[in-house]
């Protein structure tokens, strides 16, 4: 990712919904070194950041629907959450939640693209995301797989005002030229289960130590740590309440 730091229609905040909050704490904890610290106010809900040293890198939350799956979810910098949710509205996509006010630290709403992906923006106001990025327990990367890249390549700039580099097997998003993510295909190879959906990955040190860190405390490895045009070293993991993230070695070309 060559962004640095949360900016207007990049991605900001990361944000996982989980069945067994602890459980989450204790796995992410072992596999990305993280601390985390809950809002001990009940109107929160169990609102847990993780920190890596000081510093915000996620959030935790429990699931507050049963529909609700397990699931890593990507948030986009906005300066105006309610322009932004009827350009969403204007390109095709769903709002699966109005704009509100998350108590004094922003304003939040989830939708869906024409293509079936949820995401978030985020319009902040005391917090403006994710204090990290690119360093060993952050965020380094973003991923859209899709059924529907034609769709998306028109949404997502239309919506946010992105760059897409064009690829015929990997195509980039980027802000000013900026790359900070990805779009994959999805493909015969993916079961009609699994639904379109944005996908996190998180810088670390040693992506084969971080995979074996990651079956040991309960998670599983869903695609082996390889490298992309031997430059990229990455992997995709599960943790053992069913999220998935990806991770790619820190300091690497993107």
């Amino acid at each position: 990712m060559k962004l640095d730091g949360p900016v207007t229609g990049g991605p900001c905040r990361v944000e996982l919904g989980t069945s067994d909050l602890e459980a989450a704490e204790r796995f992410y904890a072992d596999v990305l070194g993280w601390r985390p610290e809950t809002d001990p106010r009940q109107e929160a809900g169990g609102y847990t950041v993780a920190h890596v040293g000081d510093t915000a890198v996620a959030g935790l939350t429990p699931l507050f629907e049963e529909s609700q799956p397990v699931a890593w979810n990507v948030s986009f910098a906005v300066a105006d959450a309610d322009a932004t949710a009827e350009r969403v509205r204007t390109a095709g996509g769903t709002l699966l939640m109005e704009p509100a006010d998350v108590f004094d630290i922003g304003r939040f709403a989830v939708a869906l693209d024409p293509g079936g992906a949820v995401f978030q923006m985020w319009q902040a106001r005391s917090f403006p995301g994710a204090g990290l990025f690119n360093s060993p327990g952050a965020l380094g990367w973003v991923e859209l797989l899709t059924r529907a890249p034609e769709r998306a390549a028109t949404f997502y700039p239309t919506v946010f005002g992105w760059t897409l580099r064009p690829s015929a097997h990997y195509p980039q998003w980027g802000i000013d030229g900026a790359d900070f993510g990805g779009m994959m295909t999805m493909d015969e190879k993916f079961p009609p289960q699994v639904a379109p959906h944005w996908l996190p990955y998180f810088a670390v040190t040693d992506v084969h130590a971080t995979a074996a860190a990651t079956t040991e405390a309960g998670g599983a490895v869903l695609m082996e740590p390889h490298a992309l045009a031997d430059v990229r070293r990455i992997a995709v993991l599960r943790d053992p309440q069913g999220a998935v993230f990806g991770v790619h070695a820190a300091g690497a070309a993107a």
